[in-house]
Order: C-alpha cells, then sequence, then structure tokens
C-alpha cells in the first residue's frame, strides 16, 4: 500500500510504526455552526481510509477532536446571550447527526479541547524549561519557532522568506521576540472563557490542543495525521514544531490531506451566498449521495460541488443501488441450489473487479477508480445473471458488491419504508386486474400508485417497485 506523504512529497510504502496497528489522528471541526460541505470532505475521505486499513486487517485507533473553546464558538455565545459550552455541545451533537447522515463512523476517540487543558498546561511547560517557548509579561506564551531548527519542513516553507512575504501570518505583539513566534496560551478577554494556569487566567492556543490530544490518545509518535489542505500552514507545521521540541521524537510518520472543494468553481465562502451546510444537503439529497460525490475524486485533488454534478452522482448510486437490488430480487425468486460449473467459472472471472478495487485504494487511496471497479462488478452481475440462476451464485455477487461498497462507506439498502394496507392493496389489486386482462383498471391504479410517489416495474419475476 503506497501513501502519498506532504512531509517527503511523494508516494511511500505505507509501514506502520507497530505491526498489524495504526494510530490516526484527524483534526476535527471547531463546533459553532453546522458543519459545512468543506468540513464534510476530510470526515468522508478519511473515514474511507481508515475502513480500508481495516479491512487490509489493521487495528485502527482513529482518533478525531472537537475544538470547543474558540473565538467564533465564544462569539456565538455572546451573541445568544449563552455559555460557549452551550453553543459547542448543541453543535457537538448536531456534528454527530450529521457524520451519522454520511455513514462515518465515531471515532475510537473524539476528544474536547476543554478537558484536556490539564496536558496542554503540562506541555507547555516543558516547552518553557526546554527553551522552547516563553511567558510574556501579559501572561501570554510564545513559541520560539526560529529554535525549531526544522521549521517549515512539512509546508517546505523557508523561515526567512516567512519573515518577507508572509506578513498575515505573523501574530504582532510587543512582548514577543520574533514575529514568527506564535501563541501557546493567551490570556482571557471580559466574558470569556478562562482556566488558571501558571501565567495567567486565560485558555490555549488552537495548535497545542491538537498536540496534546493526540498524544494522550495515540502516543508520542503516530502513524497518520491528517485533515484538509488549509491547515498544513500553520497548524500543522506549529504542531509538529511543539510536539517534536516537547517530545524529542518524530511526531507523525505520514502526513495526509485533501483537496479543497470548490462551488460552481469558485470557493466556498458566505459573501458569495455559495455556503452550504450538510444540513441544507440534507434536505434535499440523501447524504450518502453527498458521499458517493465526494469519494468520485482522488481525495487529494480539488473538488468542485455543483448541483449537475451531485445529480450525476445521485444517478451513479442508483445505478449500483439498482445492480444489487436486482440480485437480491432475482436470489428470493431463485431455485435454492448451489452454482453450477458455469457460474463457478463466473464467480472466479468476477474476483478481477476485487483485485481493481484493491489495486486502487492502495495507490493512495484513489477512490474514484475504487467506484470504476465497482461499477463494472455491477455491469458483470447484470450480464451474467437472469431468473435461471442459482441462488448462492446471486447472493455471492450481491456479498461481492456489498463488501466493496462497505469499504467505501456506501449503504446498498436505502431506508425500508413499509407500504401502508392502502398501498398494497391496490398493488394486488392491479395485478388480479391484469390477470383478467382488465388493463383499463391496471393502468389506473399504477397512475394512483404515481400520484402518491411509488413507481412499479413489471418484470417477468414479478412486480417491483420504488419510491420516485
Amino acid at each position: 500500500m503506497k501513501v502519498y506523504n506532504t512531509l517527503s512529497r511523494k508516494k511511500e510504502d505505507f509501514v506502520p510504526l507497530e505491526e498489524g496497528k495504526v494510530k490516526m489522528y484527524v483534526c476535527g471541526p471547531t463546533v459553532y455552526n453546522f458543519i459545512h460541505i468543506g468540513n464534510a470532505r476530510p470526515m468522508i475521505v478519511f473515514d474511507t481510509v481508515r475502513r480500508y486499513m481495516e479491512y487490509k486487517g489493521y487495528e485502527v485507533n482513529f482518533v478525531s477532536n472537537f475544538t470547543d473553546v474558540d473565538d467564533k464558538i465564544i462569539k456565538k455565545a455572546m451573541e445568544e446571550g449563552v455559555s460557549a459550552q452551550e453553543i459547542s455541545q448543541r453543535y457537538i451533537a448536531e456534528c454527530k447527526k450529521d457524520m451519522e447522515g454520511m455513514n462515518v463512523k465515531p471515532a475510537t476517540a473524539h476528544p474536547l479541547a476543554t478537558e484536556e487543558i490539564d496536558g496542554m498546561l503540562g506541555m507547555i511547560s516543558t516547552l518553557i524549561e526546554k527553551g522552547y517557548a516563553y511567558p510574556a509579561a501579559d501572561g501570554t506564551v510564545y513559541f520560539r519557532t526560529r529554535k525549531f531548527q526544522e521549521y517549515g519542513k512539512l509546508s517546505h516553507k523557508n523561515l526567512d522568506d516567512l519573515q518577507a512575504g508572509h506578513r498575515d501570518i505573523q501574530v504582532t505583539g510587543e512582548a514577543k521576540e520574533d514575529a514568527l513566534d506564535f501563541v501557546l496560551w493567551k490570556p482571557k478577554k471580559e466574558g470569556e472563557p478562562y482556566w488558571e494556569s501558571p501565567w495567567c487566567e486565560g485558555r490555549p492556543g488552537w495548535h497545542i490542543e491538537c498536540s496534546v490530544m493526540a498524544r494522550k490518545y495515540l502516543g508520542e509518535e503516530i502513524d497518520i495525521h491528517a485533515g484538509g489542505e488549509d491547515l498544513i500552514f500553520p497548524h500543522h507545521e506549529n504542531e509538529i514544531a511543539q510536539s517534536e521540541a516537547c517530545n524529542g521524537k518524530i511526531f507523525a510518520k505520514y502526513w495526509l490531506h485533501n483537496g479543497f472543494l470548490n462551488i460552481d468553481n469558485r470557493k466556498m465562502s458566505k459573501s458569495l451566498g455559495n455556503f452550504f451546510t450538510v444540513r441544507e444537503i440534507s434536505e434535499k439529497y440523501d447524504l450518502q449521495i453527498l458521499r458517493f460525490f465526494m469519494l468520485g475524486a482522488h481525495y487529494r485533488s480539488p473538488l468542485n460541488f455543483s448541483a449537475e454534478l451531485m445529480e450525476a452522482a445521485k444517478n451513479g448510486l442508483e445505478r449500483i443501488r439498482n445492480g444489487a437490488g436486482n440480485l437480491q430480487f432475482l436470489a428470493k425468486n431463485s431455485k435454492a441450489r448451489q452454482m453450477d460449473d458455469r457460474e463457478e467459472a463466473l464467480w472466479q472471472q468476477g474476483q478481477e473487479f476485487v483485485d481493481k478495487f484493491e489495486a486502487a485504494m492502495d495507490d493512495d487511496f484513489n477512490t474514484a477508480d475504487a467506484i470504476s471497479a465497482v461499477f463494472e462488478l455491477v455491469r458483470f452481475a447484470n450480464t451474467h445473471t437472469g431468473e435461471g440462476s442459482s441462488e448462492e451464485f446471486l447472493q455471492n455477487l450481491y456479498g461481492r458488491i456489498q463488501l466493496l461498497c462497505d469499504i467505501l462507506g456506501i449503504i446498498l439498502e436505502e431506508k425500508e419504508e413499509i407500504l401502508d394496507e392502502e398501498i398494497e392493496g391496490l398493488i394486488a389489486e392491479r395485478q388480479a386486474a391484469r390477470k383478467e386482462k382488465n388493463f383499463a383498471r391496471a393502468d389506473e391504479i399504477r397512475s394512483l400508485l404515481l400520484a402518491q410517489g411509488i413507481i412499479l416495474e413489471d418484470t417477468r419475476e414479478g412486480v417491483k417497485w420504488k419510491r420516485a
């Protein structure tokens, strides 16, 4: 298995620190509102990476945090006249609902920044003792960026170039020794939540939170650290500096980053009016369609979101679901016999699509090519099955499609909705009318059912139905 490592800027063979185990940390959202579809991409992508690792037999310790103390959370709390904790708890619950809708598995641990303050105070104290950090007169604690000689190794930025050309990332402050030093701890402002510390009543800087949570739940050295490419600098660069300066060890072996998400070929922003939350998307589409759409491109590629592309994803997912549903329907009405020699040969032949799927996923988790392999498998199943197929062959093919879709987090079966007695009765009445050659009544019933969102399909094996 090869993964593209942002640190080396090349694909590398994946070799875990401990055989058979993977320690993986993914930066989670700041919970001040409903998550947007930009948040959804790393959730879906790295959930799929995790699923594939588990399919390969690894025991994955997957940690993804919630940033529950932040300027945006505090601002929202003040606007509503409630506590920051109330805001963060509300939107953590809403985020988990959206994650469930996207079929994102719960992490092994979902730590909260506010519950790990003691660990942050400990790491900051160690950095001060080692000379990598210093407190200013007002109680702010800064990290000495230049003292960490490998600073810039992830983003491939040079400190002198940063000094000259990236004034926007320089935090101003007269007490700072260097314009590029960043904050580890900062004093409280009026009305803000705060914690006691040796330096002042205040709260942690953003970067220190992830360093501490990764260390506590995964250890001083981890296999994979992942997130959106917007986090490479300064967030992940600063995490490396803090963690390696404190622990004296390589922080993460592999760094994985997903590409940006654009809306109709433009950057998503509230000012452009093209900002969408996952909840808003769920009002129009099954979130499985959003997941399928996200996996239709390689995770490192920029991805463009549009209504047309979502419709294409909807149609693609429907093709797979229809193919799988047809296998189930045929199996239900087939003879309960084992595969014959012809089917056995076809079953062996069908392994090539699993091999294609694995080859795609082994090549830096190429979900786009993996989905193509699933389409080929569905087409193969459609071509080589019919009412004469054995139950074993049909069920085996369905199981193979389901296995690959499970790795992608794609749920094959749409939520079952029970027909009420009136509709069931209409379907039975239509069948009777057809037998009696009363086609006018049969067509009338079809129209009635269509008006209620029920589409009927007459096949040689019987009537099949689905909701529009």
